[in-house]
This record gives structure tokens, sequence and C-alpha cells, in this order.
């Protein structure tokens, strides 16, 4: 009971570290308030020290390797922040290694997700349903991003809640439009909390939240891995927590590897500081991999030094290319490759290692749908722009420069061009695009690559008078089919309503502006005409609901409302009904 006490206490105390360390980035504090904070520091880290070693003392089962091996290197930072500290207040003399102010800071943090994660995660279906709790995730990041940003320190001149709220929900819905310049209204620490606000949308706070509770713990209740394997719609139960672990593994590598090649595309000369030059590269390759499209620079990437930047372009281009794939087709891709390298490594031992459907149909049709959607927008960008908007690059960087155009708009939101100097046919295009968005289960919105897909075949299948749907030797269940539509019929909704809406706050804006601000915001783009800081209020707050309902999906909105009806066991006649 004492141990359980302990523990309990560890964890608040955890959380009230975590507070205070956003204050101390957030307010301009006196001398006593600092110490105050110091000795707050101090008493998180020293339970965490504490709480630590009673659970390895009264735990009932060894601990995995992998979790001993963290716990070592977490004690020891531990215990060098905890020296650090008595150092800092005069307790001790002498200082060490590990005095660096900012190591402390996170020493606090990792107290709370140790802490965090060993606490009783149990997600009541009877209470919540699986749409909810995804809903409801979001939401609270949302409203806790939104106060975070109105810190004092989060800004240069202050912020109302309004745009607070409309900034922390394009970032966690990684929509990327903006009220304020994200590059000169937000100090570092507001760019900081907006960068982590679309790393947690990107992936999902239940997603960080689940895998680390697992990974200390080493399980997870039945009821638990039921509510992830409809959030995460893995196709078997005891796959949940390898899925949100390859969720989590493919993220940071590619962003990683992202920010590496973003860092060394870009001229130092174009920064400051090396810090900025560093901070520069991993805020865009997190807003890319996420499709955010938000930048650290004014006018995104149309700036001087940058929109002439062709490699920087590409490794932008293909990093939120793979995240607009899904995470279940990039690991399907990870899949076919291993096996393709064993097949050719194999064949050299005259051994046969043929698997039939490696690549699964969902990753086929996603591909050969994101291909055809990227050629036909780029040669039609080509043929519309040549020379017109492509007039002010050469050779190699027109097909960059189009390539790039006709990628963007489907949820990545990234632009090294004029928007407005667009033709109006290339903006029809954009619009298109935008509408379609990025491939399910990835960090993009829209009605997906899968619905267009479905919907096209459908349209094929009704011409050549059949019956069903099939597509490489496999037929599309009806449920699929009824999907594609509702989430069709539902974002032309949505998007109707947002112009009405719109049209009526702010009559005088023109309706090429409303309908691509309210296509952007649905489809969680990010791209605009210029006319988002300018809207009214209501009109902000309706793009803010836009944006949300793009992100969680309307028809898990729906799913969220209404109550799931039990199984019927019986079937009325069925009756054609007049259509053309």
């Amino acid at each position: 009971m004492q141990t359980k006490m302990l523990h309990t206490w560890a964890f608040w105390l955890s959380l009230l570290g975590l507070l205070v360390f956003f204050t101390d980035f957030g307010f301009d504090k006196s001398t006593a308030m600092q110490s105050a904070i110091e000795v707050i520091y101090l008493l998180v880290v020293f339970f965490g020290f504490v709480s630590l070693i009673a659970r390895y003392l009264h735990r009932f089962r060894p601990a995995q390797i992998k979790v001993r091996v963290f716990d070592l290197l977490y004690l020891f930072s531990l215990l060098s922040v905890f020296y650090h500290e008595l150092v800092k207040l005069q307790i001790l003399p002498l200082n060490n290694l590990f005095g660096n102010v900012w190591w402390v800071k996170l020493m606090v943090v990792f107290v709370f997700i140790r802490e965090f994660s060993e606490r009783n995660i149990n997600y009541k279906r009877a209470q919540f349903n699986p749409a909810q709790l995804f809903i409801l995730s979001f939401l609270s990041i949302i409203l806790v991003g939104s106060l975070f940003l109105m810190l004092p320190n989060a800004t240069y001149e202050g912020i109302g809640f309004i745009d607070a709220l409309f900034t922390a929900t394009s970032a966690v819905c990684v929509t990327g439009l903006i009220v304020v310049d994200t590059a000169t209204h937000f100090t570092l620490f507001g760019q900081t909390i907006i960068m982590v606000l679309i790393q947690i949308g990107g992936v999902g706070i239940l997603t960080f939240a689940s895998y680390f509770s697992y990974f200390f713990k080493g399980g997870s209740t039945y009821e638990n891995q039921l509510a992830l394997n409809d959030i995460t719609s893995t196709q078997k139960l005891s796959e949940v927590f390898t899925t949100l672990k390859r969720i989590l593994v493919i993220t940071f590598t590619i962003e990683f590897f992202a920010a590496v090649l973003i860092y060394f595309s870009v001229s130092p000369r174009l920064f400051s500081s090396g810090f900025e030059h560093f901070f520069f590269a991993v805020f865009h390759s997190i807003s890319a991999f996420c499709n955010a499209g938000f930048s650290t620079l004014t006018g995104n990437l149309y700036e001087t030094g940058f929109f002439l930047n062709y490699p920087l372009q590409i490794v932008v281009m293909l990093t939120f290319i793979i995240g607009g794939l899904g995470f279940p087709i990039v690991s399907n891709i990870v899949d076919y490759v291993k096996y393709t390298i064993r097949r050719i490594f194999y064949s050299f031992k005259r051994v046969d290692s043929y698997k039939p459907w490696v690549l699964t149909l969902n990753s086929r049709i996603t591909l050969i749908t994101t291909f055809a959607l990227t050629g036909f927008g780029f040669v039609a960008i080509m043929a519309t722009e040549y020379n017109h908007m492509l007039q002010g690059h050469q050779g190699f960087g027109k097909v960059v420069a189009a390539l790039f155009q006709a990628t963007t708009p489907r949820t990545a939101g990234f632009n090294a061009i004029d928007l407005n100097s667009l033709q109006f046919s290339t903006i029809m295009l954009v619009f298109f695009l935008m509408w379609v968005g990025a491939s399910p289960s990835s960090t993009g919105g829209g009605i997906k690559t899968s619905t267009l897909a479905i919907a096209t075949l459908n349209l094929l299948s009704l011409a050549k008078g059949k019956t069903r749907i099939e597509v490489f030797r496999r037929q599309i269940s009806s449920m699929s089919v009824h999907r594609s539509y509702a989430i069709i019929s539902l974002s032309l909704i949505v998007i109707g309503a947002s112009v009405f809406l719109i049209s009526i706050f702010d009559s005088d804006k023109e309706l090429i502006d409303v309908a691509f601000e309210s296509f952007s915001a649905y489809s969680t783009v990010g791209l605009s005409l210029g006319i988002t800081a300018q809207l009214s209020q209501m009109s902000k707050l309706v793009i803010i609901g836009v944006m949300f309902v793009g992100r969680v999906g309307m028809l898990s909105v729906l799913i969220a409302v209404f109550k799931k009806v039990k199984q019927i066991n019986y079937q009325y006649p069925n009756q054609e009904i007049t259509i053309n």
C-alpha cells in the first residue's frame, strides 16, 4: 500500500514538474520564483529516483532486458541531475558534467513519461467507443496546446484565444493554415510548442501513450487491445502493439534522415546561428512527414534562398509523400523490399522462396492511385504553367517545381510559389487534388486515395454491367463501397456548409477564395489564397471546426454520436429505386 502511495505521489509530482517546465519557459520569473522552480525540479527527480528503486524492489516479475537497460540509463541520469540540483542550491560543492539546465528540464519530462507509462490506462468501451476516444484525445491536445500558445513567452506580442485555438487546431490536425505568421509572431518556445503539437497530431497521442505503457509494463488489457485495434485498423488483435511500434519506428527514422538531408541541403549563411539552422531542419522534417505544411519562414518555402533550392524541395517532397502514403502501406513496402532482396539472395542458392501477395491489395491500389494522381497533376501543371508560373525556373528546375506543386496540394501544404499567380485552370486542378488528399491511416487528410479508387472502379463496373467490383483477382467488399460513398457525400456536405457559412460571415470575400480555404481546411492541406488572417472570428471558428472534422473524419464523428445498433437476423425484400 505504501509503495502504491509512493508511485502515486511520484506521478502527481512529475505532472506538477511538467507544468512547471512549461511555466519556466512561458513566463518571466523573479529570482524567488526561479528558486522555487529549482526546488520543485529537485523533488520531481528525487521522487522519480525513489519510485524507480521501489518499483524494482517490489516487482512480481523481472522486467524485460530492454526496459532494464533503459532504466539503468534513466537511473544514472536521475542521479546526475539530482546531484546537480543539490550543487545549484549550494547544498553540495562542485559541479558535474550534467549541469546543463536543458538536461535537468529534460529529465523532469522523462520522469513524467516514466511515471505516466506505469499508470493503469484502461479504455472503457462501455463509457467511450474507439471513435469517441479518438476524438476526445484530439480535443484535449488542441485545448492544452491553445493554452500553451497563450503563454507570454510563446509569442512576441501576445495572441488572442481564437487565434491560439486556430493555430493549435491547425498544428494538431496537421493542416498548416495560419492566422499569424509563424516565423515572426512566435518565439522559439512558441515554435517548439507548434512542432510538438504537429508531431502528436500526426502520430496520435494514443499511439504514444499506449506504446510507452506497453513497453514498460510488458502487456495490456484485452479491452485496451480491442480499442487500439479499432483505432489502428490492425487486422490481428495480437499485432496491435507491433503495429504501434512500427508506426513510431517508421516516423522517427524517416524524420531523422529527412532532418539530416534538409540540414545539409540548406546553406548555413541563411541562418544567424548554428542552432537556428538545426531547428529549421528538425521543424521542417516533422512538418513535412506529418503533412502539416507549417514553416518557420514567412513565405513558407517561397523565400529568397529557398524557392530555387531544388535539393531541399526534393527532400521535403519525398518526406511528405512517404508520410501521405500511410503507415500500413509504408510498412508493407518495407516488407516487400525485404522479401525481394531475400528472393534475389536465395535465387543464387537455387532455393524457391516465392510467397504470394506480399504487397497487399491495399498497397497496390494506394500506390497506383498515388502515382496516377501525381503523374496527372505533373503533366497538367507543366502544360498550363510552363510559360507562366514555371517561367522563372530552368530545365531540371521546371520539373522539380511542377512535381512539387503537383504533390503538395495532396495535404502537404508547403508552397514554393505564389499561389495567387496560378492560372484559373491550375487552381481548379488544385481543388481536385486537395479534395482527394492522402492515403488511409496516414498523416494526411482528404477523402483518401482508396476512396477515389473504389468510386472509380465502381463506375467502371457499372459501365460494364457488373454487379460487383473486381480488381487483381480480388473482390472489393460491399462495406468498403458503402464507406467510400459515405465519405464522399459527407466531405461535400461539410465543405459546402463551410463555404455557405463563411460567405455569410465574410460576404466581402471572393467565392473562389472561400471555397479554396474550405477545401484546404477539410483536407488538412494548409494552402491558402491569402484570406486566412483576414477572416472574421466566426469564420475562423468555422475553419477550426472543418479542420478538426477533416482530421478525425466526419464518419468517425457520426460513429461517435450515433449509438451502434445490434446485428439483425432478418432481411427485408430488395426493391430497386429509380436512379437515372
